[in-house]
């Protein structure tokens, strides 16, 4: 597929605002491995290629394993997430999901067991953020398998 629109050039500011949070996010209270996790589920169920590309190298080089990755899908199935992960996961799922099943009060409280006030608004910046590059990505057929992590 051919890219749409470069929206990154065309939209600088709105594209540096979602970059903000992104920065705000990498120096808050979640850890990175969970913040690539929770990318890369978000962007499996839109089903956002270069979302994918970007956040499965970005856990790889951050020592995410390829089992965890591979697996993430069926995370629920799976034993290797703890249960903050499978917090994070399932709040992910629901808050991108949003419009299919809400965001139940039981799962609220299992997701509060396992993260602070101050984590669950960062974890839940982080879904809404990826939702949003995910959409614009998508929407404008960002190239897949061209990005590259830093430092790689």
């Amino acid at each position: 597929m051919q890219t749409r629109i470069a929206y990154s050039q065309l939209a600088k500011e709105g594209v540096t605002a979602l970059a903000k949070i992104e920065s705000y996010l990498r120096h808050g209270s979640l850890e990175h491995s969970l913040l690539e996790l929770v990318k890369t589920r978000a962007s499996q169920i839109n089903r956002c290629g270069y979302c994918l590309d970007m956040h499965s190298k970005d856990a790889r080089a951050a020592g995410e394993t390829e089992q965890r990755l591979y697996v993430l899908p069926a995370w629920r199935e799976a034993p290797f997430y703890s249960d903050r992960e499978r917090a994070a996961l399932e709040w992910t799922e629901a808050v991108t999901l949003i419009s299919q099943n809400d965001v139940p009060d039981e799962l609220y409280e299992r997701v509060r067991r396992q993260f602070s006030e101050q984590e669950l608004v960062d974890l839940t910046l982080a879904i809404t953020n990826i939702n949003s590059w995910n959409r614009l990505a998508i929407a404008f057929r960002s190239e897949v398998g061209s990005y590259q992590p830093k430092g790689a």
